[in-house]
């Protein structure tokens, strides 16, 4: 039996760490991987794939504020 540890889960609201708006995505999908897990998240019709060091549960905000 394989135990998988993911960080977030199907539904989660989670933010980019990278997106200078900060948008809210929601976690639609995950793939399972031999050594890593990819996340699949939507942001209005947009869906995009990402890693978990990509991704957090908390916005930002001064990101949001430097630009």
């Amino acid at each position: 039996m394989m135990i998988i540890k993911n960080d977030y889960k199907i539904t989660d609201t989670v933010y980019l760490k990278t997106d200078t708006e900060q948008k809210k995505r929601i976690v639609a999908g995950i793939l399972v991987r031999d050594t890593h897990l990819v996340y699949y998240l939507r942001c209005g019709n947009d869906e995009t794939s990402h890693y978990d060091y990509e991704v957090s549960k908390e916005i930002d905000v001064l990101i949001t504020s430097s630009n």
